[in-house]
C-alpha cells in the first residue's frame, strides 16, 4: 500500500501550490494571457477579429418555467465609413443558464450558471460565468469554395419565435438558429443549433473556433488553469483530451477523424459541440487544428483550436453544451459525453469502471438520504470497511500468525542454511503444523489491497467531479480542497499509528516492524496533506473503523 501511494503522486504529481505564491502566480498569469492574445496567430487561414466582451445582465429570475428570450433594443448592427462593427448582445434565460449572444457573430458569448457561484478570490459568492477573458465563446467562419468569411464581420437580423432565437443575414445567405432542449432533467445548458447556407459550393464547411482559455472561477486558479484542455470522441473509440500544456506555440497539431464532438474544458465547466442527441453515433466534424500559447513557468493558460462541421446540401445541424461537467447531465446527453474529462493516464481501464461505480453509490446516497455529501462519505466509508470485514478478519490473523511463526522461520533458514532442501522440507512442515502455506503471506495480503481501488476511484472522483465542489462540511470549507487546518491528515495520522500500536501489541517483539509502525503514519500524513479534504475524511472512518476490528481481532486470538 505503501508502494502504491508513494508511487502515484510520482506519476500523477499534485497541481496543487502554496497559497502564498497563487496570488503572484496569477497575476503573472493573466499579464502572459494579454500578451498571448496579442502574439499567438490562430491556427487557421483567418484569424478571427476580437469582439468585445459584453458584460453580463442580471441574474435571471428565481423561478422560471419555460426559457425566455431578451431582445436587442436596438437595431441590427452596421458598419458605417469602413468602421469596426459595433457589437450588440442579446440574452436568452433558461430554467438554469442565462445565455448572452453576440451580434455581429450569432455566437454565444458568455453563459451565467445558475445554482453554481463562483470561488475566485475577491469574486466569491459572485454570479458564476462561463466565459472567456476576451472575446465570445466560439467564433464561426464559413468556408465557402475559395473564400473564407468571418461571421464577426456579418450584420445579422434577430428574430425569436418562443424559445428559438434566429440570427438572419443576406450576405452571405445565412440563417441560424439557437432552442433550448428539454431532455431529462431539464438541464437548460443544451441547445441546438440549425441553420441553411444558400447557394453554398461541394466542400463548404463552417469553422468553428473553440474558446481559447477560460476565466476562472475556482478557489485555485492555478490549479484550474492546469486542467485547461481540448478533447474529441471518435465513434467506437475513447474520448481524448489534449491539455493545453501538451500544445506548443511553435508547432500546429493537426488531428483527423470525424468527432461525435469536439469541446474545450476546464477543471468542471465544459464548452462543447456535439452531434445532435438521439442520433446513432457519427462523426459530423471533421479535425481539430489546435496550438499553444504562451507559458508562465509550467503553466500553460491559453491556446487555439478550430474543427469544422461539412455543409451538405446547405444545412447546419449541430447541438452546443455549455455547463458544468455533471455526471448525470452528461450521462443523460449520450455520444460518451460523461467521459469528456479523461483522468488516470494509462491505469484508465483499471480505474474507470471503479469511479463509475463509486459515482453512482455517492450520488445514489445523496439522492436518498438528502444529507450533506460529508456525512455521504462518512457513509460510504462504514459500508465499505464492513463489507470487507471478513476479508480483512482473516488477513489480520494471517499476520499476526505469520510474524509469531518469524522467529521459528528464521531459526531453520540458519539451522538448514547450506541444505536448501531440507529447509523447504522444514518450513513446508512447520506451515502445515499451524494450518498454513507458504503463500499465506501474500493471500492474508490481498484483502487489505482490496479498499485501494476504492481509493483510486475517489481520489479522481473529487479532482474532477463538480458535485463536491465547494461543498462544506464541519470545519472544512470545501471537500475538494485541502483541509485548510490540516485537521483531518492529522487525525487520519494518529489513527494510523493507533491502528499499529495495537497490532504490534499482539505480535512477539520486532524491531522492523517497530520501525514501519513509527514512519508509515508519518508518511501517509505527509502524502494526505494536499489532498482533497473529503478523501482523507473518507481514509479516516476506515482507519477508525479497522483500530475497533484489530482490537475485536487481538482479544479473540488471546
Amino acid at each position: 500500500m505503501a508502494l502504491v501511494i508513494v508511487v502515484t503522486p510520482l506519476l500523477f504529481p499534485s497541481s496543487r501550490r502554496a497559497a502564498a505564491t497563487r496570488s503572484d502566480s496569477t497575476a503573472a498569469v493573466a499579464a502572459a494571457d494579454s500578451a498571448a492574445r496579442s502574439s499567438t496567430a490562430q491556427p487557421t487561414t483567418q484569424s478571427a477579429p476580437q469582439t468585445a466582451q459584453p458584460t453580463p445582465s442580471a441574474a435571471p429570475p428565481a423561478a422560471v418555467t419555460t426559457p425566455a428570450v431578451t431582445t436587442p433594443s436596438v437595431t441590427p448592427a452596421t458598419a458605417t465609413n469602413n468602421a469596426p462593427l459595433r457589437a450588440e448582445s442579446l440574452t436568452v434565460v433558461t430554467p438554469r443558464a442565462q445565455y448572452t449572444y453576440l451580434n455581429p457573430g450569432a455566437v454565444p458569448a458568455n453563459v451565467k450558471v445558475t445554482g453554481y457561484k463562483s470561488l475566485r478570490p475577491g469574486h466569491r459568492d459572485s454570479s458564476l460565468v462561463v466565459s472567456q477573458r476576451f472575446g465570445p465563446l466560439l467564433r464561426y467562419r464559413l468556408a465557402l469554395g475559395k473564400d473564407t468569411i468571418s461571421l464577426d464581420n456579418v450584420p445579422f437580423t434577430v428574430q425569436t419565435n418562443g424559445t428559438t432565437t434566429t440570427f438572419t443575414s443576406t450576405s452571405p445567405a445565412i440563417t441560424l438558429s439557437y432552442q433550448p432542449v428539454s431532455q431529462a432533467g431539464g438541464d437548460g445548458f443544451h441547445t441546438a443549433v440549425r441553420g441553411t447556407v444558400a447557394n453554398a459550393p461541394p466542400g463548404s464547411a463552417l469553422l468553428i473556433d473553440l474558446p481559447s482559455e477560460f476565466r476562472s472561477n475556482e478557489a485555485d486558479t492555478l490549479d484550474d488553469q492546469r486542467h485547461f484542455a481540448y478533447g474529441y470522441k471518435i465513434p467506437l473509440r475513447d474520448a481524448e483530451s489534449i491539455g493545453f500544456s501538451k500544445l506548443d506555440a511553435n508547432v500546429v497539431r493537426t488531428d483527423t477523424g470525424s468527432f461525435q464532438w469536439v469541446d474545450a474544458h476546464s477543471k468542471y465547466w465544459l464548452v462543447a459541440v456535439m452531434q445532435p442527441t438521439g442520433q446513432k453515433p457519427a462523426g459530423v466534424f471533421r479535425g481539430l487544428t489546435m496550438r499553444g500559447g504562451n507559458r508562465v513557468g509550467r503553466v500553460a493558460p491559453v491556446a487555439s483550436a478550430t474543427t469544422s462541421y461539412p455543409i451538405v446540401n446547405g444545412t447546419i445541424a449541430f447541438d452546443t453544451y455549455i455547463g458544468p461537467q455533471s455526471w448525470n447531465e452528461l450521462h443523460a446527453l449520450g455520444n460518451d459525453m460523461e467521459n469528456v474529462n479523461p483522468y488516470a493516464s494509462f491505469l484508465r481501464v483499471v480505474v474507470q469502471p471503479f469511479v463509475v461505480i463509486v459515482m453512482r453509490v455517492l450520488l445514489w446516497m445523496k439522492a436518498t438520504f438528502r444529507i450533506s455529501y460529508g456525512w455521504v462519505l462518512v457513509i460510504f466509508g462504514v459500508v465499505i470497511r464492513l463489507a470487507l470485514w471478513p476479508l480483512n478478519q482473516k488477513a489480520m490473523r494471517t499476520s499476526l500468525n505469520m510474524q509469531r511463526l518469524q522467529p521459528e522461520l528464521q531459526d531453520l533458514q540458519k539451522r538448514y542454511k547450506n541444505e536448501p532442501e531440507k529447509q523447504r522440507d522444514a518450513m513446508m512442515k512447520l506451515y502445515q503444523e499451524h494450518n498454513m502455506s507458504p503463500f499465506s503471506p501474500m493471500l492474508g495480503c490481498l484483502p487489505m489491497l482490496l479498499p485501494m481501488p476504492v481509493l483510486y476511484a475517489l481520489y479522481y472522483v473529487f479532482q474532477n467531479t463538480i458535485e463536491f465542489r465547494g461543498v462544506p462540511f464541519l470545519w472544512l470549507p470545501d471537500l475538494a480542497l485541502r483541509d485548510p487546518y490540516y485537521i483531518t491528515p492529522l487525525l487520519m495520522g494518529l489513527s494510523m499509528f493507533v491502528l499499529s500500536w495495537i497490532g504490534m501489541r499482539a505480535a512477539p517483539p520486532n524491531a522492523q516492524a517497530k520501525m514501519m509502525g513509527y514512519m508509515m503514519p508519518v508518511m501517509f500524513t505527509v502524502m494526505f496533506v494536499n489532498f482533497p479534504s473529503g478523501l482523507v475524511l473518507y481514509w479516516l472512518v476506515n482507519n477508525l473503523l479497522t483500530i475497533g476490528q484489530q482490537y475485536w481481532t487481538n482479544r479473540s486470538l488471546a
